[in-house]
């Protein structure tokens, strides 16, 4: 799921095969879209709101333009990928980014279907991006364990961490910040870096939560200010911690009766928080 930028709204992509856009004060579906594939596995909100893209085992990002006169046909079909479709992410209402199974990200004018650019530094599937307040970089992460810094308007790698012991599921800015971000991996811990320093500054670790099977984190968010990260968790659970300090402040314990968190985010505004599981749910917490 994802937030819009300016209003209470929201989209959500399920294996149900809907991709639904949600007013989120009255919980009522503005749109009602069919899937060209069930088994999606992300999606995308413009900041503009009049756009929203999903995309998954068919290799393909999807766009639709929910504010046309047919918000329900597919508007463009962006194919290039050779593997899943893992993430995708708006710049604005005609540039995307997408993340791959195929090892890349590619950056798209979905006004015409043009691919711009394929970004290659990763040797395993990509998992998820973030693109900064800027829209100048974004974040990629993978199942190479390695966490990669992109300058979108050359095309280049600016960073490279390696530093996770697994696959690396999720990454995210700090609000407002070109410069520092979190990411979330199957060693079960969240960390913070930043890129000035080349270098890790936080970390936030369940304790005893090591051995093989860890719990894992699955999806990160930050509060408007900054100060607080929601982290979800494979458990079901959400955990909210100081983002300075690393100390748990609270917990959102059972969010989803044990059930797989797969994406949470936080409003525009800050006043809401939204988490979707694998329970065929999405709560929205104040």
């Amino acid at each position: 799921m994802q937030w819009a930028v300016d209003t209470p709204s929201l989209a959500s992509a399920s294996q149900d095969g809907k991709l639904l856009v949600w007013n989120a004060v009255t919980c009522l579906k503005m749109n009602a879209i069919t899937l060209p594939s069930n088994w999606v596995m992300t999606c995308g909100y413009s900041s503009t709101g009049d756009f929203v893209a999903s995309g998954g085992l068919d290799n393909i990002c999807s766009v639709w333009n929910v504010r046309g006169q047919n918000p329900t046909k597919v508007t463009r079909e962006l194919q290039g990928h050779d593997g899943f479709l893992s993430c995708c992410r708006f710049l604005d209402k005609s540039q995307i980014v997408t993340s791959s199974g195929d090892h890349t990200c590619k950056l798209w004018d979905a006004e015409k279907g043009n691919e711009l650019t394929t970004f290659r530094l990763h040797t395993g599937d990509v998992m998820f991006i973030a693109v900064s307040p800027s829209k100048n970089t974004f974040i990629s992460c993978g199942c190479d364990k390695n966490i990669v810094g992109w300058d979108i308007r050359s095309g280049r790698p600016t960073h490279l961490f390696d530093v996770h012991d697994r696959d690396v599921n999720t990454v995210t800015f700090f609000p407002g910040n070109e410069t520092t971000f979190v990411s979330g991996s199957d060693d079960g811990t969240v960390r913070m870096f930043d890129l000035r320093s080349w270098g890790e500054v936080n970390r936030y670790v369940i304790p005893n939560n090591g051995g093989e099977n860890p719990i894992s984190p699955t999806s990160l968010a930050f509060s408007s200010t900054g100060r607080l990260m929601f982290t979800a968790y494979t458990n079901g659970e959400v955990l909210i911690y100081d983002a300075i300090k690393t100390d748990r402040k609270g917990e959102l314990r059972n969010a989803h009766d044990g059930k797989r968190v797969t994406s949470l985010g936080v409003s525009g505004d800050g006043a809401a928080l939204c988490t979707a599981s694998w329970d065929s749910l999405m709560k929205i917490w104040t």
